[in-house]
């Protein structure tokens, strides 16, 4: 049996958010986003913003390959902000990495056509520079690890694999242990039916990357499994090995993992390794070791393991004891879940854990026809994207798959040790059209990033006329899905 460990109840760090949790208060969707008292909120970067140091200005009506591979890519999917080489100015700093999962023609491109080769560009993901300056959060200009990663980005099969082109779909990733950066192709399935070109075998994959150097060649980690998965989150072994956990995204998907036979370390570590899938029962969680020439999905459900729903992100917390783990949409609930993994004896590669629910979604109350919008309770719906800080608070964000919700997609705060613990407060609440697109704490500073993710979309939504022209509500500007920091000071 694991005893928890007492870490502060409560938003530590941001005490207006814990403030909002004894009131559960009423939100409404809106054109505009909308921080939560006490909370500030920068804009850090949008569509078509300068990656590349020699990428154009962005010019939605004239689209073109060259220019989009070099800008911010047009969808928004917050993986990871890791610690930047130091510095001995005391400005802190940050490489935050970002995928880019979808594109849609009719919001991206003023005839509402699909444009694959540019929309490839437009895709994969993006690393930035960020840091603080006169208290404002903001991108370096030509930081050192700006790059972008797309359709075109040479990449390198792991094993005994050869060379391979494009970064498809990034819904999701982590910082490891071990220094490197792994990105999820969750939507690369897609990509591959999309592009013209692509092998669906070099799709769909992990991708790892040094994060530090910019001239470093993507490798697609073949060895786990080619899951096309959405989420994946990286501990070590008491031993020194890589314990990699998967999230398949799929509906009645499975919780995965990973676990290498040589240290992490190693240059090569993820390319030789045991798979394994989870069997839940009864409040536990069994690994099912998997053949190593079987097909995964096949060989999993054959042996036993079985699914708590929709699983769709990953967070583990800083000292690798507790796996949270986000249902989009579980078995028993439609409104999702979020459940904590607790390894037995602390060990992310022991053979069992005991499992137990965080939280719980609530679908809103739906307006009666014909009504102004109407404020419904602030608590979460659809989980999508999570992210444990130091402090033991939970973020979590939505993204719900009906546009039409009377309740604006959000970042939740949530304690998970303490009287609180489970109980959202409400941070910030994304424009209307918009998921909250995936969130991540800044090492060694107070403050999170979070995406805002295709804003202004929604049913009969185009470019000329979106439901929203977040942020700028410029006449004739396309709404710019990007990230924002939010920290104390609002």
């Amino acid at each position: 049996m694991i005893h928890r460990r007492a870490l502060l109840a409560g938003a530590a760090a941001f005490p207006a958010a814990r403030a909002l949790a004894q009131g559960a208060p009423g939100i409404a969707q809106r054109l505009d986003d909308a921080p939560s008292p006490g909370i500030k909120r920068d804009l850090l970067i949008q569509w078509g913003d300068r990656v590349a140091y020699d990428a154009p200005p962005f010019a939605p009506l004239s689209p073109s390959l060259a220019a989009a591979e070099g800008q911010f890519g047009w969808d928004t999917r917050v993986v990871a902000a890791l610690a930047s080489p130091r510095v001995e100015d005391g400005i802190p700093r940050a490489v935050l990495a970002v995928g880019h999962p979808s594109l849609d023609p009719a919001m991206a491109f003023p005839d509402g056509r699909d444009r694959p080769e540019i929309a490839g560009a437009m895709q994969g993901a993006s690393l930035l520079n960020i840091q603080r300056r006169g208290g404002i959060w903001l991108v370096t200009e030509g930081g050192f690890q700006m790059r972008r990663l797309h359709a075109r980005t040479l990449c390198r099969m792991g094993g005994a694999g050869g060379p391979a082109r494009g970064v498809f779909g990034v819904t999701g990733g982590c910082a490891t242990p071990w220094g490197s950066l792994l990105l999820t192709e969750g939507e690369g399935a897609a990509w591959a039916r999309r592009l013209p070109g692509v092998e669906a075998a070099q799709a769909g994959h992990v991708v790892e990357i040094d994060p530090f150097e910019p001239q470093s060649v993507p490798v697609k980690r073949t060895a786990l499994g080619g899951l096309g998965a959405r989420d994946v989150a990286a501990a070590q072994a008491a031993d020194g090995r890589a314990v990699v956990f998967l999230a398949d995204g799929r509906e009645g998907g499975l919780l995965w993992r990973f676990i290498s036979d040589g240290p992490a370390a190693e240059p090569h570590a993820l390319d030789q390794g045991a798979l394994y899938a989870a069997r839940f029962e009864a409040g536990m969680l069994r690994w099912i070791a998997l053949p190593a020439d079987a097909e995964p999905y096949a060989a999993a459900v054959a042996r036993g393991a079985n699914s708590l729903g929709r699983p769709v992100a990953l967070a583990l917390d800083p000292n690798g004891a507790r796996l949270c783990l986000a249902l989009r949409e579980s078995a028993r609930n439609p409104a999702g879940a979020v459940v904590e993994i607790l390894f037995a004896a602390r060990n992310p590669a022991a053979d069992t854990a005991i499992v137990e629910s965080l939280i719980e979604g609530r679908l809103p109350p739906r307006p009666r026809a014909g009504r102004e919008p109407a404020l419904v309770p602030a608590w979460p719906v659809a989980p999508t994207s999570i992210c444990l800080d130091s402090q033991g608070n939970l973020l979590l964000g939505t993204a719900q798959p009906a546009r039409d919700s009377p309740l604006p997609d959000a970042l939740y705060v949530l304690p998970v040790e303490g009287p609180a613990r489970g109980q959202p407060s409400l941070a910030y609440a994304v424009p209307i059209g918009a998921a909250l697109g995936g969130v991540a704490t800044v090492p060694g500073a107070a403050a999170w990033v979070a995406g805002v993710a295709h804003p202004g979309a929604g049913i009969g939504a185009q470019f000329a006329t979106p439901r929203s022209r977040w942020p700028h509500f410029r006449d004739g500007e396309p709404p710019r899905g990007g990230v924002v920091a939010l920290s104390q000071g609002g």
